[in-house]
């Protein structure tokens, strides 16, 4: 009986053993239960979770990430593929639900063709017509970033298939409800005329770039969404060749834009925005325009979505913080069960091979009105105040 007691706690032992082993294969560096940033973060199938520049859906009790699904190289940094979704119910193990908006590989003239740039995919949900929608930043193949566009797309289940809608340039027709009078002047630059965007000559009211593309659409690149408390949904992107920030107010469908939207932080240059809420107050975490390359961070405070503004300090904290501890803002999560505690969601960029990108989470606190953000290799939301 001995003899049979000292094997079965040795197969139990070894049980133990290749349990916690596949535990370790399934969730490559990292701890189950905690974030371990800049770290291989594995899915459910033992892969590298591929949703670059994301954006979370919460929907009851499931989470679902929505990103740029990379390939290896260089040339991964352009849509290859599309859209991938994850789900998950506690944000640290995630479910591959596969390609939930796939470029088109047979049509070189569709909007969304292989090898177009899709970047900054988000996803909101619209109660009024029981509908995903998404929303990303879209460039036409073969044309760099000149058509700063966005793209739409539809599905009745959060994972998708989602179907491409348009394309279009944002608020075609509209001025800002913050329109100065000079943009209304007739005086604009040549529709040809095309900056870098990363600086501009001249100030961009005195280039007067808003009038230029005022009849075809505001240019539209780094981009996010923001559903408030009441339902309305807002747009807001990088545009005026990256110089100036737009909020745009959507359509009750969330597929369009209502026509009224407004500018802020003029020739001050931000991308990545995400913005979050609360105890009434508005807050949006951004960055510099220096490419693929990290800046510090920016962050702001308003007590509406339409203003006033006003500009904070670089949220990071600590050492390396000059640079968003390597990282570039692309959503905040509240914590699961709160309303006064963020995750702060981050890329870090490997242009020159696209698929290694690694993910940056950690805890977003507000100390006063500023946004903080500091480093921790290892953290949990359960514990981490």
């Amino acid at each position: 009986m001995r003899c049979l007691t000292t094997a079965i706690k040795h197969v139990l032992a070894v049980a133990g053993l290749f349990c916690f082993m596949m535990l370790l294969a399934c969730c490559g560096n990292r701890v189950a239960g905690t974030f371990t940033s800049g770290e291989i973060w594995k899915d459910n199938n033992g892969v590298h979770i591929n949703a670059h520049g994301g954006g979370i859906l919460t929907l009851s009790d499931t989470y679902y990430w929505f990103g740029e699904h990379k390939t290896e190289g260089r040339s991964g940094n352009s849509a290859q593929v599309g859209v991938h979704c994850y789900s998950s119910q506690d944000l640290y193990q995630w479910k591959d639900e596969g390609i939930a908006l796939s470029v088109v590989a047979d049509d070189t003239t569709h909007s969304i063709t292989k090898g177009c740039i899709l970047e900054r995919p988000k996803v909101i949900y619209n109660k009024k017509n029981n509908q995903y929608v998404m929303w990303f930043h879209l460039e036409p193949k073969g044309e760099g970033y000149s058509g700063a566009m966005s793209g739409i797309a539809i599905s009745d289940r959060p994972t998708g298939p989602y179907t491409f809608v348009k394309a279009i340039r944002p608020n075609a027709g509209y001025w800002p409800i913050n329109v100065l009078e000079t943009h209304k002047s007739g005086i604009f630059p040549q529709e040809s005329q095309r900056f870098s965007g990363g600086d501009l000559p001249a100030h961009p009211d005195t280039l007067n770039l808003l009038g230029r593309d005022m009849p075809g659409g505001q240019m539209a690149r780094d981009m996010n969404l923001f559903v408030d408390d009441d339902g309305t949904a807002y747009h807001i992107y990088a545009s005026e060749e990256n110089s100036t920030l737009h909020i745009s107010q959507l359509d009750e469908d969330y597929t369009g834009c209502s026509g009224k939207y407004a500018r802020f932080f003029v020739n001050r240059f931000m991308e990545a925005p995400t913005m979050f809420k609360k105890d009434g107050n508005y807050y949006l975490i951004m960055s510099g325009c220096t490419g693929w390359a990290p800046n510090a961070g920016r962050s702001a405070v308003a007590p509406s979505v339409w203003g006033p503004w006003e500009e904070l300090e670089n949220p990071f904290k600590g050492e390396d913080s000059d640079l968003s501890f390597h990282s570039q803002s692309t959503y905040v999560l509240p914590v699961p069960g709160t309303t006064h505690r963020f995750i702060y969601m981050g890329d870090r960029w490997t242009p020159e091979n696209a698929i290694d990108g690694r993910y940056i989470w950690l805890p977003l606190r507000i100390e006063g009105k500023q946004p903080v953000i500091e480093w921790l290799p290892e953290w949990s939301y359960e514990t981490t105040e």
